[in-house]
């Protein structure tokens, strides 16, 4: 269960520390990853890092950086010095911009596994096409896939629905963070492109997030150990 357990990363997108930590409490040693968003971080800073590091979890700052490559490279500088297993930019950026985020990363004694993001998993086809982008929404996933990968960067963040051609065009050598990831019976609330832990194992996802599903359930530790279970089942079958 090991290998299955490290894949899983809750969302901890809760609105202040308390809330968090109290989230904490109730998971504690049952996810392998703990992702702070923008909100959390925003509202408690670098102090909250330190803080869940304490508690012996593991911290992917998903921040989405997206600026002008100086910034966005002081920005990783910044985040590295936090000890952080993910850090995630935007791949819309540009290639600049990655690559300046990829070289800073590289800087660190222990660099974090740099993730860029494709297309949020709120976003539909409708939704893409108000913003000016023409075409099929998995064509501009997979051109910013595809500029991330000749940027240097490391890993992914995409939604299961693209994850079977991103996974044939960029190989192993890609790592693939996964949102979107609702058990089976549970509603896919505000999130667009969905898909169960063992389907998105399935298309070759290597870390699945889910945040409601677990912080939400009567018994959070039992929902991650349930999803967990269903990871090592799918990694068996796959």
């Amino acid at each position: 269960m090991k290998d299955a357990r490290s894949r899983l990363i809750l969302a901890l997108d809760t609105p202040d520390r308390q809330t968090a930590m109290a989230a904490l409490d109730r998971i504690a040693g049952h996810v392998g990853c703990v992702k702070v968003g923008l909100e959390l971080f925003v509202r408690e800073g670098p102090s909250l890092v330190e803080e869940i590091h304490q508690r012996g979890e593991r911290v992917f700052l998903d921040l989405k950086l997206h600026d002008i490559p100086n910034t966005v490279a002081g920005a990783v500088r910044s985040a590295c010095k936090l000890d952080i297993e993910m850090l995630t930019v935007h791949a819309a950026g540009g290639r600049a911009m990655l690559e300046a985020a990829r070289d800073a990363a590289g800087c660190s004694v222990s660099p974090p596994l740099l993730l860029a993001v494709t297309v949020l998993t709120s976003l539909s086809q409708e939704a893409v096409r108000d913003i000016g982008i023409q075409g099929p929404l998995s064509g501009w996933v997979e051109k910013l896939a595809n500029l991330a990968h000749q940027s240097g960067i490391p890993g992914l963040v995409a939604s299961p629905s693209e994850l079977p051609v991103l996974r044939r065009n960029l190989g192993t050598a890609m790592k693939f963070v996964i949102p979107g990831i609702r058990p089976p019976g549970i509603p896919s609330q505000d999130q667009a492109r969905t898909a169960t832990p063992s389907e998105a194992i399935r298309l070759g996802a290597d870390f699945l997030v889910v945040g409601r599903p677990i912080l939400r359930a009567e018994d959070p530790a039992g929902a991650a150990d349930a999803i967990v279970a269903e990871i090592e089942a799918a990694i068996l079958n796959r």
